[in-house]
């Protein structure tokens, strides 16, 4: 083989090696560090019996896939090869019982067509496969069916059929009990969606409560009762993100701006009455695309803020994995490669592979 034509193929196979890790092998090695999280001691509740099975769960939030208006074809393409490389190396490594997803799994699900709306049903659970071993369960987002003022019943009866996603949700498995609401539903000013939404989580509280007294006189019981873990789009009421110190809370200075209710968050007297009725150990929301860990404003429990999943929208996404028994919890988040640095892994590799060619060239 003549040399000139060698270093061509050594050259190539390097960008090969390169373009392999860069986009598949790196999942791997950065996703492989998290593990699933140690029940805590210190979330040791009273109520309900031990048990000794766990239940792993998985939750995401704002995939945010792309439609025909806003996004760019390479965006698009780039962006899903991503968040479906980083979901099923997940799904690989951990196993998850349960896989909640936090609303807006769509970016332009509030305005597109119905072909583009069944086109995005069919990327997402391509994307978002699970295996037959495991659930997946969607709580629906403000890009999925619009702010609540957009809201008509087409859209919303739309994403409920397409991605089975009713307005107020009640998981139980094993004696835990997850709570998935929709968020944009709990105006409290009567319409449509709000009524439905509020007369469901009445009925989801006289079960909880009727489980807690072991009340004969209920029509409807849980095998166990616990508190529950709460799920929804929007965080609960804050001012802003000013409280939040976690790895991957937003930067300044918009961690400092001020949060708009209903908008940003929900209405501080939404989260009140939601927080009353439920009483949840555990409140996890998406939406703000940051991260965010704090204490509930009524209660012991706690909220937790997930971040977007997509590196559209953050540098460093990443998902949650948590370990419930009736009794007890745990929950951390994983992080997931950084898009700086998989561009600087490119742009050094490349341009120490040429220059390695170059200096070859000029030796030969």
């Amino acid at each position: 083989m003549k040399p000139s034509l060698k270093l061509c193929l050594n050259t190539f196979v390097g960008i090969l090696c390169l373009f392999l890790y860069c986009e598949y092998l790196v999942f791997y090695f950065v996703q492989i560090s998290c593990s699933w999280p140690k029940l805590n001691f210190e979330h040791i509740s009273n109520n309900g019996r031990q048990n000794n099975e766990p239940v792993k769960i998985m939750v995401i939030a704002d995939t945010h896939l792309l439609g025909s208006r806003n996004g760019h074809w390479f965006d698009k393409l780039r962006r899903e090869w991503q968040m479906y490389r980083a979901f099923q190396t997940a799904i690989t490594l951990h196993s998850p019982e349960l896989v909640f997803v936090l609303g807006d799994l769509l970016d332009e699900g509030h305005f597109c067509s119905p072909q583009e709306f069944d086109y995005y049903i069919k990327r997402f659970y391509s994307l978002f496969n699970v295996p037959k071993s495991t659930k997946m369960y969607i709580a629906v987002g403000n890009h999925d069916i619009g702010f609540h003022y957009r809201i008509n019943p087409y859209l919303k009866k739309r994403f409920e059929d397409g991605f089975q996603s009713p307005p107020v949700q009640l998981i139980s498995l094993r004696g835990n009990h997850f709570v998935l609401i929709n968020s944009m539903a709990l105006e409290g000013d009567g319409c449509f969606l709000c009524k439905h939404a509020e007369e469901e989580l009445t009925k989801i509280e006289k079960i909880l409560s009727c489980t807690e007294k072991q009340n004969a006189y209920c029509n409807t019981k849980l095998d166990q009762y616990s508190r529950p873990i709460m799920m929804q789009h929007y965080p609960l009421y804050r001012k802003s993100d000013i409280e939040c110190t976690d790895f991957d809370a937003a930067p300044f200075p918009e961690r400092e701006e001020p949060f708009q209710e209903a908008r940003e968050c929900l209405s501080k007297g939404a989260t009140y009455q939601i927080l009353q009725q439920i009483k949840p150990r555990l409140a996890l929301s998406g939406h703000t695309h940051h991260g965010c860990t704090r204490k509930l404003p009524v209660g012991d429990g706690i909220e937790i803020t997930i971040p977007s999943f997509s590196w559209r929208n953050k540098d460093n996404p990443n998902y949650g994995l948590g370990v419930f028994t009736p009794t007890n919890y745990s929950f951390t988040k994983c992080q997931m490669p950084r898009e700086s640095t998989v561009i600087n892994m490119y742009i050094l590799g490349l341009v120490g592979l040429f220059s390695w060619a170059f200096y070859t060239g000029l030796r030969r």
